[in-house]
């Protein structure tokens, strides 16, 4: 495997060379300058934020959505007047001087957005256990490290010296996140490979109650990476982000959307939607720019593919890329799928609950076996609110279908979807006493997902950061086509953060490091 680093990207470690090198990746140097011209695949948060970024540097950047509207998972959809999301729930560490406010103060949306600030009741979300293990029935996530800590220790007496030693690396996780040194580092994503013992290693060598393990493993679990085979960094900038400081959009994901898109279009980028891209064009190895649907070409020297890298692969002809390279991408495990329901209620028996509930299944073990998640909030409509409830795909009641495409699914796939929800409902019920008003408005699976985003299997979070892949993830962006470069989540967070991370990681391949230092200011 090569890995092209230009002059400009800086020296990588000693230490992380020979990790390098024991894995067989061979480093070949390159030299970076500044494009004429960018085109982008997709217009997602990964996609929208590098075009921006590109944009602010005076690049010339189109972005191309095969949808008719753009933001991909950011934008939700309306149903009876009531705004659905999607792919945004709550988001972390906007507090001045953290990382998402850092990001969003640069890309120069933060004005556009506002939010709502979450744990003012000392509650960010809600743990309810179902389970036999030897534990609180509830545990409460606060907002700030000492609160979080000083939870755990109430909870789990006579683990305290434990819950010390899980808690160093999650202040440090808190601190390097908002210190932003990652995006000037010369280690790049490669430092990341010596950390990547898993939280669920690290919680069995602990000998951690498993009511303790499992309050520990959830993090990990809504982000997608199951706790035995979780990077503990990749758990730990997670819940780091959130519990620095968690907030809700004020308006919802289609704003923030039409935010970003329209923050673009300022700087005087382009977005061409409703137009699907066909293939990559590519000679001897060089993008040469994008074949559309339509059939036209577009010419550009630099090409970004802000979708599924296994997506970006079906675009190349088999000729473009070694079968090593495809091989690699096409090997990559996903994130599971999830399932969907959105319900009506009545405002005036059902106020807003201003935090997260989670319902949690465990193993005796502690291992988490289910998970649902609920949100309450005010809708557009002041006789409503909504309850939204996700959990897992459950790809094996949708497999009949997997080979149909959305709106041509028949009526025996609707009644299972609406069975499904149904009993969901019901469960939601035992939970939080009977619903007044109760409209399900609508339902999605990961089949949805998957013909929404073009995401594989209707992954709900993308390639899978897992320890068992990791060089793999941390070798993402750049491909086997010189111009044509990834953009998405980084190994280093989940989430917006780590999607927007990714995008300057990007940004920084394209450039090269003393040139992105000397252009990307925070």
């Amino acid at each position: 495997m090569i890995v092209d680093i230009p002059d400009r990207c800086g020296s990588i470690s000693s230490g992380n060379f020979r990790f390098i090198l024991n894995h067989g990746v061979q480093i070949v140097k390159s030299c970076s300058s500044l494009p004429d011209k960018v085109l982008i695949i997709g217009s997602g948060v990964g996609g929208l934020s590098t075009a921006i970024i590109l944009a602010k540097l005076g690049i010339d950047v189109t972005v191309l959505e095969k949808n008719f509207r753009p933001g991909g998972l950011l934008r939700s959809y309306t149903r009876d007047g009531i705004e659905c999301g999607v792919g945004v729930h709550y988001l972390g560490s906007l507090d001045r001087g953290q990382i998402l406010r850092s990001f969003f103060d640069y890309l120069g949306v933060s004005e556009g957005i506002p939010v709502v600030k979450m744990g003012q009741d000392g509650v960010i979300d809600r743990y309810i256990f179902d389970s036999s293990i030897n534990s609180p029935p509830i545990f409460d996530l606060p907002q700030g490290m000492d609160g979080y800590e000083e939870n755990l220790n109430r909870a789990f007496p006579g683990e305290e010296e434990k819950i010390a030693k899980l808690l160093i690396p999650l202040r440090q996780a808190g601190r390097q996140l908002h210190g932003l040194d990652f995006l000037y580092s010369t280690d790049n994503d490669f430092s990341l490979l010596d950390q990547s013992q898993s939280l669920g290693e690290i919680l069995t060598e602990l000998q951690c109650s498993p009511g303790l393990r499992s309050v520990l493993s959830i993090p990990s679990c809504w982000i997608g990476v199951p706790p035995n085979d979780c990077p503990a960094y990749y758990h730990n900038m997670a819940l780091a982000s959130y519990v620095s400081s968690s907030w809700r959009l004020e308006r919802n994901g289609s704003d923030m959307a039409d935010v970003f898109a329209g923050r673009l279009k300022e700087l005087g980028g382009r977005i061409v939607v409703g137009e699907e891209v066909s293939r990559i064009n590519v000679e001897d190895r060089v993008v040469t720019g994008l074949q559309l649907r339509s059939g036209e070409d577009l010419t550009a020297g630099t090409v970004i593919g802000a979708v599924h890298p296994k997506v970006v692969l079906k675009m190349l002809s088999r000729g473009d890329v070694k079968p090593s390279y495809r091989q690699r991408i096409s090997n990559l495990q996903d994130t599971h799928g999830i399932f969907s329901v959105h319900v009506r209620l009545d405002a005036d028996m059902h106020q807003e609950i201003p935090y997260n509930v989670f319902k949690i299944n465990v193993a005796h073990n502690g291992d988490v076996v289910d998970l649902k998640y609920y949100q309450i909030r005010k809708s557009e409509k002041k006789d409503a609110t909504l309850l939204s409830i996700l959990t897992s795909g459950k790809d094996e009641l949708w497999a009949p279908w997997s080979e149909t495409k959305s709106g041509y699914r028949g009526g025996d796939y609707l009644e299972r979807k609406e069975k499904h929800a149904a009993e969901l409902v019901r469960e939601a019920e035992e939970q939080f006493g009977s619903f007044k008003g109760l409209k399900i408005l609508d339902t999605y699976t990961p089949l949805t997902i998957r013909d929404w985003v073009n995401s594989p299997g209707g992954s709900a979070y993308g390639v899978l950061r897992s320890s068992s892949q990791m060089l793999a993830t941390a070798l993402l962006n750049r491909t086997a086509v010189k111009g044509l470069y990834l953009a998405g989540q980084s190994v280093m967070a989940p989430g917006i953060i780590g999607t927007i991370m990714g995008s300057l990681s990007t940004v920084k391949l394209i450039l090269g490091a003393d040139e992105f230092e000397k252009r990307v200011k925070f």
